[in-house]
């Protein structure tokens, strides 16, 4: 049996990277910079010097490695090609293909970094023992990652997870980052719950501690929040309703076991959870209403450990 697997994690300034034991321990991690100039053509031979140097540096053979995976913040078809990665520079091209010329190694998958993320957290994090996982990001962005019987669900063109893009406002003026109107990232994000503070700070005349605080971001409204601060409560209120009543949604589709909620905004914790699941009762079928919610536990390592898990 091979002792080892890479697991490589690729974002817009670095790719973590962790040497893992086939058995699922994380031996080692480093990071590299990742170096998007002439459109991202030097970021996979970096990938391959830096394993090449770690394997040279721990004795290890290659014939010890099961395998390397990938995850890269653009959608991925086949587990192996990437269909256009703005962030990167890079356009449709197989990448596992070459990294296998990289490398020397034959075993090498691919997948979205969202939902490497969810294969990660179903696997050693907050959907540990479940096999039906959608997990949600709530960052700068809200990204999705979908786990049906423990595998990734990309979909037809790679897009399946990103609930983002959910529509849950046909009455929104503003753009999402998308370039459409009215998405669920507009309102659920760290960006969008700093937006509706400022709105209702100028829309009430409310006292609020938020008041104090030159542009209140999403942390220190569910700080607010917790101190019982009316506003604050109001705000949090909005956003579990949103998120809630998307992913009620979501159920209906795919009526997944948990509900994993990571990136910044879950650093809120339980009040988020509690929030969000109160208002996904209140709107989801009732057969679905036995969904658990639960915070992700791998952090920044969570695409990491999704993305080895598809080769082991």
């Amino acid at each position: 049996m091979k002792k080892y697997a890479f697991g490589v994690d690729i974002g817009g300034t670095t790719v973590k990277i962790g040497l893992f034991e086939t058995s699922g321990k994380l031996a080692q991690k480093w990071e590299i910079p990742t170096r998007k100039e002439t459109n991202g053509t030097k970021i996979l031979p970096d990938i391959a010097d830096s394993l090449a140097a770690k394997i040279d540096e721990l004795g290890i053979s290659k014939d010890d490695v099961a395998g390397i995976g990938i995850d890269v913040p653009g959608p991925i078809l086949d587990d192996e090609i990437v269909n256009r990665c703005v962030n990167l520079g890079w356009g449709v091209f197989n990448v596992a293909e070459r990294v296998r010329t990289l490398t020397g190694i034959s075993e090498v998958k691919v997948a979205n970094d969202a939902n490497a993320a969810a294969l990660g957290e179903m696997w050693q994090g907050g959907g540990e023992n479940h096999q039906n996982v959608v997990m949600v990001t709530l960052g700068t962005g809200v990204g999705g990652g979908i786990i049906s019987d423990g595998k990734i669900i990309a979909g037809a063109f790679g897009a399946a997870g990103e609930i983002g893009h959910l529509l849950v406002n046909k009455e929104e003026t503003q753009l999402c980052g998308c370039g459409k109107k009215g998405h669920l990232e507009q309102y659920a994000s760290a960006t969008g719950i700093a937006r509706r503070a400022k709105e209702v700070l100028t829309s009430s005349n409310e006292p609020s501690a938020l008041r104090d605080i030159k542009d209140p971001d999403a942390k220190a409204v569910f700080d607010c929040a917790k101190d019982g601060d009316k506003l604050a409560l109001e705000i949090v209120d909005f956003v579990g309703e949103t998120l809630g009543t998307a992913l009620a949604s979501v159920s209906c589709v795919f009526d997944p076991e948990v509900y994993v909620i990571g990136g910044g905004v879950s650093k809120a914790g339980q009040i988020l959870i509690d929030t969000v699941q109160k208002h996904f009762v209140a709107a989801a079928f009732h057969a679905s209403e036995g969904a658990e919610f639960a915070l992700a536990k791998l952090g920044n390592d969570a695409g990491m450990y999704g993305a080895v898990k598809m080769v082991l």
